[in-house]
């Protein structure tokens, strides 16, 4: 009798043991995917804010003498939709010595632009999608004036050319 007291002790120990150490493996797990999740959300806000402030025709005037130039057609409102945004992990970045991440925007128009103004009005969704990321994990000072590339505690985010569809 006194055996099968000591006996559910032990086991009840070792089912204990064994819940800490896939808790603490699951800890891991889930805070790596929580950092991707509050990534994910401010590039796409950001994404929507960049669509939405280059739809406006709203620019600094060093940009607006620019466009009047050589981009006539960014001078006026437009629409731009948000497609999708997603992210392809970018394996091992040995120089930050975190993971990659690449945010990619599909992003359609009805408007005819040249690919010149295109690829400005991708800039501006692009550059509004890394600012929302570096704002949300408060390493805005962590990087340039461009937020290229843009940090958290365990990633480094890039961003590529948006494809329009």
């Amino acid at each position: 009798m006194i055996g099968n007291k000591g006996q559910m002790s032990a086991e009840l120990l070792i089912l204990l043991g064994s819940l800490i150490i896939i808790l603490m493996i699951s800890v891991v797990f889930i805070a790596g995917e929580h950092e991707l999740n509050i990534a994910m959300g401010a590039a796409r806000n950001g994404a929507v804010e960049g669509a939405a402030a280059s739809s406006l025709a709203i620019y600094p005037e060093d940009i607006y003498k620019d466009y009047s130039n050589s981009k006539a057609g960014l001078l006026h409102p437009y629409s731009v939709e948000i497609v999708n945004v997603s992210y392809v992990e970018d394996g091992w970045d040995n120089g930050y010595n975190k993971k990659k991440i690449q945010f990619r925007v599909y992003a359609k128009t009805q408007d005819k632009f040249t690919k010149k103004e295109l690829v400005s009005i991708g800039d501006r969704i692009n550059y509004n999608l890394r600012k929302s990321i570096a704002i949300s994990f408060n390493t805005t000072k962590a990087t340039n004036k461009l937020y290229n590339p843009v940090f958290s505690p365990h990633y480094v985010y890039t961003t590529a050319n948006v494809k329009w569809v």
